[in-house]
């Protein structure tokens, strides 16, 4: 946490240099206001010196400028009459900036707290990302993995969307999905979700079973106590797959969720689901019967799991992202470096700024197992 903090003051350490500029428009002034006739009078050019100094100084940096130009304007009035006291235009000019530059020192004290308060937020918010969130690992098994979450909210680090990844004895399960709404709400319904899966995946026999039991999870964990006739008010959309270690087909269901891409040779193929499922939250009102699509994944092949926020990020005429269409031709084999590329042109397509979370998993399939 110091550092973070420290990381907002080493700007302000660097901008002291630049003290010299409004400095030296002091002495520029107060020089050329004394060389000047009578008549023409310079001084209230001095609190253009504190006005400037907040661009790139801190409060104490404004108050020493602030200081020294009524310093400045109080010797230019002596000396251009030095046989009466200041004169009340003098003195009013004096007041004025002195007044501007409390004011100037007030704000930077509150620029200086909101930015150190912003600081904290942005450390708890990569903090319970860590938690809730953590990045997956760089290999499961025998596949290598790339994961990346966007957060739409300016100040935070997290939103709605999940992804989690767990061994079993004959391969890895994975759950990426996307929360009904924003904020700490969908925040706090992403962690039931990836707790119950993370307890269950190892545990339930088949796909069937564990997708029922987390169904069953998000209906009661989702609802507030007493409510037991609320459900489907809160969903959360999700592909659950099943991917064995040996070379095979992935077992997938689908609730709700855009489905996941297999690249190779850079064609993209969309793995659309036969039996779609309701979205979590919603089985006590439909109750689905879960039906098991798979699909190939090769060693060399690159599985891309997303969630809505990638396909529907639009940019300043409206286009939804074209995710196939972007990625086809794309040859990068390693998912680090196709994960890069993607949130590069991701970013670039929506201008710098996504309106709703995103979250990427680009896996491949290694030719052998590692240990």
């Amino acid at each position: 946490m110091p550092q973070r903090l420290g990381g907002l003051r080493r700007p302000v350490r660097g901008g002291r240099a630049l003290i010299a500029i409004p400095i030296a428009w002091i002495v520029a002034v107060s020089v050329v206001d004394d060389l000047s006739p009578s008549n023409i009078y310079l001084g209230s050019l001095l609190v253009a010196a504190p006005a400037i100094t907040p661009l790139f100084g801190g409060p104490w940096s404004v108050a020493l400028v602030a200081a020294l130009a009524v310093v400045a304007l109080t010797a230019s009035g002596l000396l251009r009459d030095p046989e009466q006291l200041l004169s009340s235009n003098d003195q009013a000019q004096i007041i004025a900036l002195v007044l501007v530059g409390t004011a100037l020192v007030i704000f930077c004290v509150v620029r200086e707290r909101r930015a150190k308060e912003l600081a904290q937020v942005r450390y708890v918010s990569e903090a319970a990302q860590r938690v809730v969130l953590p990045p997956l690992p760089k290999e499961i098994g025998p596949l290598r993995v790339a994961s990346l979450y966007l957060a739409a909210e300016a100040e935070a680090q997290i939103g709605g969307d999940l992804y989690a990844a767990t061994r079993t004895t004959a391969g890895t399960r994975l759950i990426v999905g996307d929360v009904q709404g924003k904020g700490m709400t969908a925040v706090n319904d992403a962690a039931l979700l990836l707790g119950a899966f993370r307890i269950a995946a190892h545990r339930q026999a088949n796909l069937g079973e564990l997708v029922a039991y987390l169904d069953r999870s998000v209906c009661w964990d989702l609802m507030e106590p007493g409510e037991t006739n609320r459900y489907g008010e809160t969903f959360i959309t999700a592909n659950i797959l099943d991917i064995p270690d040996q070379d095979g087909r992935v077992q997938m269901i689908s609730c709700g969720h855009p489905p996941p891409i297999v690249q190779r040779n850079g064609r993209p193929t969309t793995m659309d689901t036969l039996h779609p499922a309701p979205p979590m939250g919603l089985g006590e009102l439909a109750h689905p019967r879960y039906h098991v699509d798979s699909f190939p994944f090769e060693p060399g092949d690159l599985l891309l799991l997303y969630t809505d926020g990638v396909t529907e990020a639009r940019d300043s005429t409206g286009t939804f992202y074209p995710l196939a269409e972007r990625i086809t031709g794309w040859t990068e084999n390693d998912p680090d470096a196709f994960l890069g590329r993607l949130r590069r042109d991701l970013l670039r397509h929506v201008g710098g700024h996504l309106n709703d979370d995103a979250a990427v998993i680009v896996i491949e399939r290694t030719a052998t197992r590692r240990a």
